[in-house]
């Protein structure tokens, strides 16, 4: 549930780029994972996926409108991808993360048209963007916010010859609307020990959260970063601020020093932007972005847990093409290298907070990666019990796991598919009251 409906209104542009991918040719799509000692994602792509030869040129000219976008054509005889944005295509964050994804899809997938159209705002704008999308003749159309999911859903059902992808929602129809998530939760697993080792190293044992909406992934996250800190610093404490907001440089920076100021050693952050690090560079600490690698530009990032869309999309992509995708809820883990922990992926340089750390606990991060990139540790390996709720109330004893359903949804869950250990809970350590359900 990566967005949230309704919360996101103040952003009312949209901006469209239209990709043409014309010319056959060697594909050099970029990788969202960063070379060796760099924070600028690379350029090595991988083959391309599926048959004939992939597009060569994938550039395109901008637009911008107002309350009514410019919407793009397609193009006659090509594959039309269509991607809504609810950000900034290059907001160094979770739509960059996207973009380049869908530019990924333009290189690897033979006879592609791409286009997308950016700060789309969640609510019936949406459902405006997604129904002329449909109407213009797109294939498959791609929406990557929370919030999009119910006008998804609506226009999916008045255009059954397209296909419709949500991320980050669980609706589907089953037909041609579906639902596309990944467990996140690993990684900000792996980045809570670090910033457990250096919370215990620096003699400072707090750690702070500025999460951005109270919906069911926010708190997923959270207790993920809490599981992994109390490896490192079974002492240490964390304290949580929602900012309630996916994209404000101001707010995100207020936020930051809000919890900074009170006291946390180490600050991660939620949201898009890289502010949590740059005040932590401001203020002698440490920050965790989050998104993309672009975001731990300086030496007081830590780590940032990034995604890497492109493949995935490429794949889904192929499937649509040939008529045999299908239409459900697909929750990818660390084993499908969709996702990635800076500085610790191949061919990346740790960040300067790594390096004194002690040796067990950087070795215990690398080992565990390791497992998940192998698929022998899980999203439900990160929430094995026992589960110690921060009340002292057992959640969930020893030898048992969470299930997706319960990662996923507040009490009671969806019809069909209610939980048991809902995802109403904050794991002990964590500081903060639970926010109201509503």
């Amino acid at each position: 549930m990566r967005r949230h409906l309704s919360w996101l209104t103040a952003v009312m542009t949209a901006a469209v780029i239209v990709g043409a991918c014309a010319t056959p040719g060697t594909s050099s799509a970029p990788s969202s994972a960063p070379s060796a000692g760099s924070t600028t994602p690379s350029t090595a792509p991988s083959e391309a996926a599926g048959s004939g030869t992939p597009g060569a040129d994938c550039a395109g000219t901008g637009t911008q409108g107002g309350a009514d976008p410019q919407i793009p054509d397609v193009e006659d005889g090509k594959f039309n991808v269509a991607m809504v944005l609810i950000g900034p295509h290059d907001d160094g964050g979770w739509s960059q993360a996207h973009y380049e994804g869908l530019q990924y899809v333009c290189q690897n997938v033979a006879d592609s048209h791409v286009a997308y159209i950016e700060l789309v705002p969640e609510g019936a704008d949406s459902e405006q963007v997604f129904r002329s999308l449909a109407r213009k003749g797109f294939d498959f159309i791609i929406g990557t916010s929370f919030g999009y999911m119910d006008p998804m859903a609506t226009v999916a059902e008045e255009f059954p010859e397209a296909t419709f992808l949500h991320l980050t929602g669980f609706k589907s129809n089953g037909k041609n609307f579906g639902n596309f998530f990944g467990a996140m939760e690993d990684f900000k697993y792996l980045a809570g020990i670090l910033a457990g080792s250096r919370a215990k190293l620096d003699g400072n044992p707090k750690i702070g959260y500025m999460a951005t909406f109270p919906i069911p992934e926010e708190l997923r996250l959270g207790n993920a970063i809490m599981r992994g800190v109390k490896q490192t610093c079974p002492e240490c404490t964390m304290d949580i601020r929602f900012i309630n907001t996916w994209h404000d440089p101001v707010k995100e920076r207020d936020g930051a020093a809000s919890l900074f100021d009170a006291g946390a050693q180490v600050v991660f952050t939620g949201a898009d932007t890289p502010a949590v690090a740059d005040v932590a560079q401001e203020k002698g600490k440490y920050g965790v972005t989050y998104d993309h690698p672009v975001s731990c530009r300086v030496d007081a990032c830590l780590t940032a847990p990034y995604w890497i869309w492109g493949p995935e999309y490429a794949r889904i992509a192929e499937s649509v093409k040939a008529g045999t995708y299908t239409a459900g809820y697909e929750y990818f883990d660390a084993d499908s290298g969709a996702m990635g922990l800076f500085g610790f992926m191949e061919g990346e340089t740790p960040q300067p907070g790594i390096a004194d750390l002690p040796a067990a606990d950087v070795q215990l991060v690398k080992d565990t990666l390791a497992k998940m990139l192998a698929g022998e540790f899980d999203r439900f390996d990160v929430f094995a019990g026992p589960i110690v709720d921060n009340t002292g109330k057992e959640l969930l004893p020893a030898g048992q796991k969470l299930e997706q359903s319960d990662l996923d949804q507040f009490p009671p869950g969806a019809p069909g598919s209610e939980c048991k250990t809902c995802m109403y809970w904050w794991h002990e350590g964590i500081t903060s009251e639970l926010p109201p359900l509503g």
